[in-house]
C-alpha cells in the first residue's frame, strides 16, 4: 500500500510502499477513504509529542470501508477511527468511566499506524458507524476535531457566554453545537484575521473577533484550541467569577505566570485529555440533529507535506482531508 511514513521527528513525511496491514485478534481492516489533518499530527511531527513509534504513519481522524472485521462489522461498512485506538479496560480510570485517562492507552497515529495510507487496522470496539449523511470528506473532522471539542464543550457546564480562543477545525464545530444549544459564542482569533472572525459569524457567533481586543462582554467559560500558553492568562481576565478556562489541545506552549487574582473568585483552568467512547457516541448522534457541517477541502495523499505546512501556517479555513489518489 501507498503512506506518507514519518522517520524521525522533524523531518518531512516520506512516500512510501509498504506491506498492506493484516489486522490482529479483535481488529478491522480498513480501506482509507479519507483522512483527516489535525493539529496533533504537527505536534507529533515536530516531536513535541516524545515518545511516537517510528517509522510511524500518521492521521487520526479516518474513514474507512471495512474490508475485513473480527464480528463486529460487515465488509462495506463505513467507520470512523479516532485519536484513542485502545485501553486497557482494567484500572480504575477505565472501570471508573474515564478510559481517556488510562494509563496504558494507545493512539491512533501515535502508538499505532494510522490514516495517512490507503489502508490501516483499528480496534473495533473503539471504531464508531459514521452518521448517514456525512459524505467521506465531510465525515473526518468530526473523529477529532468534533470529539475533543464537544468533550471541552461539556466541561464548561451550563455557560451561556462562551469564548473560543483559534477558529480553526475544532472551533468550527463547536461554534455550531454551542448556537444550536442556545449559548452566546465569542470567537477570539488571531488579531487581524478578519476572515476567520467572519468564517465564525456564518457559523452563528454572536460577535467575533481578536484576542487582543477581547470579548465585548464578561465570559462564563473560555474554551482555548490555539496552543498557546499566553493565552490562559489572557482568557481569565475575559472571564467572570466562578469561570473556567479550558485547553483543549494535547500540548500548548509554556504558560507565563499570571498574578493570583486572575485565578481568584473560583475560577478554574483545566484540561482536556482524548476522549471517551461514550463521547464518540453521544458527539456523532448530535451532529446530525444541530446539523454540523465540516467546511473541507480534500488534498491528495501525495500532498500530506504541503498540507501540514498549511495547517502551521494556520491557512486553512475548516479543515484539510487527505484522500488517497486513485
Amino acid at each position: 500500500m501507498r503512506a506518507m511514513v514519518l522517520r524521525s521527528p522533524g523531518a518531512p513525511l516520506e512516500a512510501a510502499e509498504l506491506p498492506d496491514p493484516v489486522p490482529g485478534p479483535g481488529q478491522a481492516l480498513l480501506r482509507v477513504l479519507a483522512c483527516g489533518v489535525c493539529r496533533t499530527d504537527l505536534h507529533v511531527l515536530d516531536g513535541e509529542l516524545t515518545r511516537p513509534k517510528l517509522p510511524l504513519v500518521l492521521g487520526h481522524e479516518i474513514v474507512g470501508e471495512v474490508v475485513s472485521s473480527a464480528g463486529r462489522f460487515d465488509a462495506g461498512d463505513r467507520v470512523g477511527v479516532p485519536w484513542l485506538g485502545w485501553t486497557c479496560g482494567e484500572c480504575a480510570y477505565c472501570l471508573g468511566g474515564r478510559e481517556n485517562l488510562c494509563d496504558g492507552a494507545r493512539f491512533t497515529g501515535y502508538d499505532t499506524d494510522g490514516g495517512y495510507a490507503e489502508l490501516c487496522v483499528a480496534d473495533e470496539r473503539f471504531c464508531f458507524p459514521i452518521p448517514g449523511g456525512y459524505p467521506d470528506l465531510q465525515a473526518a473532522p468530526l473523529l477529532c476535531a468534533g470529539l475533543i471539542g464537544y468533550r471541552s464543550l461539556r466541561l464548561v457546564g451550563d455557560a451561556t457566554r462562551v469564548g473560543l480562543y483559534g477558529f480553526g477545525a475544532a472551533a468550527h464545530i463547536v461554534c455550531q453545537v454551542a448556537a444550536h444549544d442556545g449559548r452566546e459564542v465569542y470567537a477570539l482569533t488571531r488579531p487581524g484575521d478578519e476572515a476567520a472572525q467572519a468564517f465564525a459569524r456564518s457559523l452563528g457567533a454572536t460577535w467575533a473577533g481578536d484576542t487582543a481586543e477581547g470579548p465585548p462582554v464578561e465570559l462564563d467559560a473560555a474554551i482555548l484550541y490555539a496552543p498557546a500558553g499566553e493565552l490562559v492568562p489572557t482568557a481569565l481576565r475575559h472571564v467572570g467569577k466562578g469561570g473556567s478556562v479550558v485547553c483543549a489541545g494535547i500540548h500548548m506552549s509554556d504558560i507565563p505566570a499570571f498574578p493570583y487574582e486572575l485565578l481568584w473568585g473560583e475560577r478554574v483552568v483545566r484540561s482536556v485529555a482524548n476522549l471517551t467512547r461514550a463521547d464518540g457516541e453521544e458527539f456523532l448522534s448530535l451532529a446530525p440533529a444541530v446539523p454540523v457541517h465540516t467546511e473541507v477541502e480534500a488534498v491528495p495523499l501525495a500532498g500530506a507535506n504541503e498540507a501540514l505546512a498549511r495547517l502551521r501556517a494556520g491557512a486553512v479555513r475548516g479543515a484539510l482531508v487527505l484522500v488517497p489518489e486513485a
